[in-house]
């Protein structure tokens, strides 16, 4: 997609805008946007490509919002209603999760490659301090790469201390706007650095009493990488609330689900509890994997 300006940050009240010749405009959004689209609560996200009418003080007011090719939303958050959309217009999402410090979370890789599939964003996943790795770990990881590469999606094992791995990351990302969303401490901002250290991006640390990580990314910020792309490095997320995803659709965004479903006897069958169930049988025949059908069924159950 291409258009005259593209938004490269957002604090809320203000968007950093990009325009053609590579200038830096700060842009209002006019009121009648969030009047418009109340049901979401940042009318505009990083990435999204808009048109301006520019003041003689050189700021802008946003005009109107380009038709999106896609975005990634999650649940609003601190009693907000509606969806807070994270980012707009990208080749690739890529969960980011660490070894230790903090704990691995399965179920917010999952959450986050349903929310991928729903509005059909690609996605990847980074296991990330992998110099931390202990054998239990290595022996879990080698498990959850072999289980989600089986199932369509691109898995990186990263270290900032390993520049074979950065190279490959680089590589990935080449071409490419890409988001690496994950929760604080998982390093995200680190491996940018690393790839890239023109950018020389805020690093924070892990706190030694609750084992989670700091924010130090406040913004989300898409940034130019020197190998060709753009990355947005997003705030630490603790939680991944998935919005507009019914009980009914939710195996339609499992892929290993995708074919088993077709054999189940009720056409709004739930593979919980129905007779003639074929997830559940796929699943009994050990053609799903038990993680996997478990966190199906977290899932499920947090949609009520």
């Amino acid at each position: 997609m291409s258009s005259s300006f593209r938004v490269i940050q957002s604090t809320g009240k203000w968007y950093k805008v990009s325009a053609p010749d590579g200038k830096i405009i700060d842009c209002r959004l006019p009121g009648k946007f969030r009047l418009e689209k109340k049901e979401v609560t940042n009318p505009v996200a990083v990435g999204d490509f808009v048109e301006l009418e520019i003041g003689k003080d050189g700021t802008g007011s946003i005009t109107e919002i380009k038709v999106r090719e896609n975005y990634v939303p999650r649940q609003a958050t601190h009693g907000r209603r509606g969806e807070q959309i994270l980012v707009a217009n990208i080749d690739i999402a890529w969960v980011v999760q660490s070894v230790r410090h903090p704990k691995l979370n399965t179920g917010f890789i999952d959450r986050f490659l349903v929310t991928c599939e729903a509005y059909e964003v690609r996605a990847g996943i980074i296991f990330n301090k992998m110099d931390l790795a202990k054998k239990n770990d290595h022996n879990l990881i080698n498990h959850l790469t072999k289980l989600y590469q089986n199932i369509g999606y691109d898995t990186i094992h990263t270290s900032i201390h390993n520049q074979t791995s950065v190279e490959e990351l680089s590589e990935k990302l080449s071409g490419k706007t890409s988001v690496f969303i994950g929760p604080s401490g998982a390093g995200k901002t680190s491996l940018l650095n690393t790839v890239d250290p023109d950018l020389e991006l805020r690093v924070g640390e892990v706190s030694s009493r609750t084992n989670k990580g700091k924010h130090t990314t406040t913004y989300a910020s898409l940034v130019p990488l020197k190998n060709g792309g753009y990355i947005v490095d997003t705030p630490g997320i603790r939680e991944f609330g998935m919005v507009n995803i019914e009980k009914s659709e939710l195996s339609l965004f499992f892929p290993e689900m995708a074919e088993p479903r077709q054999n189940c006897r009720f056409y709004n069958c739930t593979h919980y509890h129905e007779p003639g169930c074929g997830v559940s049988e796929a699943y009994d025949l050990g053609k799903i994997d038990p993680e996997r059908y478990s966190s199906y069924l977290n899932i499920l159950e947090s949609l009520d």
